[in-house]
């Protein structure tokens, strides 16, 4: 059968799909990956078929031209403010249908406008798919599968925000509309279809989520392992010789390298100054952007624009991060214990960060130490030497590594999603 993958312009999300592609494409199925012309490269450098679809998006200055919703980010987290941390299913403060207004709006004016749409149902009935996948904000691609008699299945590369909206906001989107529905039902209409549930959910849900991490009721998930795919890259030697002293990750990930997105993340400055006393060996994974403010590294701190976490994290004793997907599964994948900042972005609660943390934190694995706005030197340094003195932090990662390893590999999806594809898959002109 023909698979076609739609991501978002971000590699994170797209390293996400990967392993499975190439799994159904080991599996003898065809695969290719629809994106913006700005992710041309990084699709073709994962040695999979891509096509580009719409016009370059160049993120940074599209995100600027579409405002937030007034409101959108919601009033401070009380729970937030007296403790530094959060909870990713407190909805008792902001407002979840103002958020998830925000969040379609950005979708649509940022990644699909009208010509990206066309072009996307545009290829789709030229090569004829019998499976769509899309990230699960890449929306179109329901109208795309619709349009060809496709099934349709989103895969999720954190928790499912877009679900957990929709949930929280259920009776509101009957009394007051819903700007999904608003959007994707002419869209619909031009295909012959209509709009249902279904068209923002996705079929089924592939979740690569370990099933600790919380997830909303009411949708179809099909479970997978999350192999981490960190990218084409040249490792260096040093990687692999055994550290004289403990060695420690530190990294802000990869997606807030694309675009300017409002918000906080941690301070460099602060993490460097949490660890310029310990006995430690630190491997910061910075780019120069990252390191603008910082007067003057550590002697006990490596920087390093970009190393794959799968060769680095096996030397590590911890890893201290913002609470990427990536990053998160890479931590679990080598039983490394963690540290987690969450990042102060706009609704950035929704996408999943302190969700990690929360999980990490619950099964004893990890810390969450602090949001990134409350962040200090001292609040970092006290969670580090935690998760490093106590082993059961170890212990406890290495269980967790245990429990993601029984879960199905891609491989063993594959044949799940042949037997769904068989049962949604229609016949259309």
């Amino acid at each position: 059968m023909r698979i076609l993958f739609v991501t978002n312009p971000f590699r994170s999300h797209l390293y996400v799909q990967v392993p499975m592609a190439w799994a159904l494409r080991n599996a003898g199925h065809e695969v290719c990956i629809a994106g913006p012309p700005d992710m041309a490269d990084v699709i073709a450098s994962t040695g999979l078929p891509g096509v580009s679809i719409g016009e370059m998006l160049v993120l940074e200055e599209k995100v600027m031209q579409v405002p937030p919703i007034e409101g959108a980010t919601g009033p401070a987290d009380p729970r937030g403010q007296r403790t530094g941390k959060s909870v990713q299913t407190d909805f008792g403060w902001g407002d979840p249908y103002i958020e998830f207004k925000d969040l379609i709006s950005g979708v649509r004016g940022v990644f699909y406008p009208d010509s990206t749409v066309d072009d996307l149902v545009s290829f789709a009935r030229t090569w004829r798919p019998d499976l769509v996948i899309t990230d699960p904000t890449a929306l179109p691609g329901a109208v795309a599968a619709r349009a060809v008699g496709a099934a349709h299945a989103r895969m999720l590369f954190t928790v499912d925000r877009l679900a957990q909206l929709r949930a929280a906001c259920r009776d509101r989107l009957e009394s007051e509309g819903d700007p999904l529905r608003d959007w994707l039902q002419p869209l619909m209409e031009r295909v012959g279809s209509e709009f249902d549930e279904s068209a923002a959910v996705g079929q089924w849900t592939l979740s690569p989520m370990p099933l600790y991490v919380w997830r909303p009721q009411g949708v179809h998930y099909v479970p997978m392992r999350n192999v981490p795919f960190n990218g084409p890259a040249t490792t260096p030697k040093w990687v692999y010789e055994e550290p004289t002293r403990r060695r420690v990750c530190m990294t802000l990930g990869i997606s807030h390298r694309d675009a300017n997105i409002e918000g906080t993340s941690a301070s460099a400055t602060e993490l460097f100054d949490a660890i310029a006393d310990l006995d430690l060996d630190v491997i910061a994974t910075f780019n120069a952007k990252q390191l603008e403010s910082v007067p003057k590294l550590p002697d006990n701190v490596r920087t390093v624009d970009f190393v794959p976490l799968n060769a680095l994290l096996p030397s590590c004793s911890a890893i201290v991060h913002e609470g990427g997907c990536g990053t998160f599964a890479s931590a679990i994948e080598h039983a490394v214990p963690q540290v987690i900042v969450p990042n102060d972005f706009k609704v950035e609660k929704w996408w999943g960060s302190v969700a990690m943390a929360n999980a990490a934190e619950s099964r004893g694995a990890g810390v969450y130490a602090v949001n990134a706005g409350s962040l200090t030197a001292d609040v970092l340094r006290d969670s580090l030497k935690l998760v490093l003195e106590d082993p059961s932090y170890a212990a406890n990662a290495a269980q967790l590594r245990t429990e993601v390893r029984s879960m199905p590999s891609p491989n063993d999806v594959v044949p799940v999603l042949e037997k769904l594809t068989a049962e949604y898959r229609t016949s259309r002109p």
